[in-house]
């Protein structure tokens, strides 16, 4: 989760891609150069140990745009591939 959320402050779309699982994952991914992400905060994690296959994280992620203030709040499901943490899906919460 972390690892992602510094990807989209770095505008690397190649490793947002690479962690994404190969079900969900899109073909291309549009940054928005102009999106500044200022911050993560973890609510929650569900499972998601070293001898779990699957997890959660709930997350809000703090960003400007135009100067203007935004959160993302998600909870984001992984799963693991081959030894790999990837990206599922997410589910957008309150705004």
């Amino acid at each position: 989760m972390r690892s992602r959320y510094s990807a989209f402050c770095l505008l690397n779309s190649d490793y947002l891609l690479h962690t994404w699982h190969p079900d969900t994952r899109p073909r291309t991914i549009q940054i928005d150069h102009s999106q500044q992400w200022t911050g993560l905060k973890v609510l929650h994690c569900e499972a998601g140990g070293i001898n779990d296959e699957a997890g959660s994280v709930e997350f809000i992620a703090r960003y400007k745009l135009a100067g203007k203030g935004y959160r993302l709040h998600e909870t984001s499901r992984f799963v693991k591939l081959a030894a790999q943490w990837l990206y599922l899906d997410g589910q957008i919460l309150e705004q």
